[in-house]
């Protein structure tokens, strides 16, 4: 008999094991220095829709890198907060440039797997956590399409207040996203519907992550075109300075606090 999964770290037991696939290195038993299978990440709609992808990616060097990334660090200024820090490949690489960076994420495990990668300041929690007791930053960094994280209309002003209330002056957010509007799949474009019926954005995507046994409790998630996303900037302490979009659907916007 099917049933629901348990609530737990999706992401942190993924990673943990990805890493393991990576390096032989896991809390599970491995076979030949190896788990024994692939480790997919799954990610499920809230219309029914399910998706799955190989969690690698997510442990990339830069040689593997998209090239909006190497962009996006070469614009870091100052002390830098990456948010969703996910398994440090980006914090990692500014370490070895000499940048102070933080890593900032909700999911315990895959701090672990940051922390075992030689990530030296990390910190657990949401940035409005972080924002009532840490240091300020010049640069914050939403990467790995983190534009999302400002979840739709109503979460985004107080997203970006939290990362104002953590910023030095003149810092800049430099954010990835991608527009959801170029697609004719009706399975897309019924759901971009079916959220604008409900109020919301089209690419306000309803979710959670799934992996063996655990799942994520339902989440928001934004994928936004860029004159939505400067909707969702105007009247915050943040102005939208700059777009990147070389690498369409694909873009890099860099904010600045007023």
């Amino acid at each position: 008999m099917q049933g629901e999964p348990t609530i737990g770290d999706v992401f942190g037991e993924m990673i943990r094991d990805a890493y393991a696939v990576a390096t032989g290195i896991g809390p599970r038993p491995l076979v030949g220095g190896r788990l024994p299978r692939p480790v997919i990440e799954i990610i499920e709609r809230d219309d029914g829709l399910v998706n799955g992808a190989p969690a690698q990616h997510y442990l990339d060097p830069p040689e593997a890198w998209q090239p909006y990334d190497h962009r996006a660090v070469d614009r870091v200024e100052g002390r830098v907060l990456d948010v969703g820090v996910g398994a440090g490949r980006i914090a990692l690489h500014l370490q070895a440039r000499g940048v102070p960076v933080t890593g900032l994420d909700t999911s315990e495990g895959a701090l672990r797997v940051c922390r075992h990668r030689g990530v030296r300041d990390l910190v657990w929690g949401t940035v409005d956590e972080h924002a009532d007791v840490g240091p300020r930053y010049d640069t914050f960094l939403l990467l790995g399409n983190n534009v999302g994280l400002f979840e739709g209309r109503d979460r985004a002003p107080a997203f970006l207040a939290a990362l104002a209330a953590l910023a030095r002056p003149g810092a800049t957010i430099i954010a990835h996203g991608t527009d959801p509007y170029g697609t004719t799949d009706p399975v897309h474009t019924g759901y971009h519907e079916l959220n604008r019926r409900r109020g919301r954005l089209g690419g306000q995507l309803r979710l959670r992550l799934r992996y063996r046994m655990l799942g994520t409790g339902w989440f928001d998630y934004l994928v936004c075109s860029v004159d939505e996303l400067a909707e969702l900037v105007h009247g915050t302490p943040w102005r939208l300075v700059d777009v990147d979009d070389a690498d369409r659907p694909y873009y890099l916007a860099t904010l600045r606090l007023r």
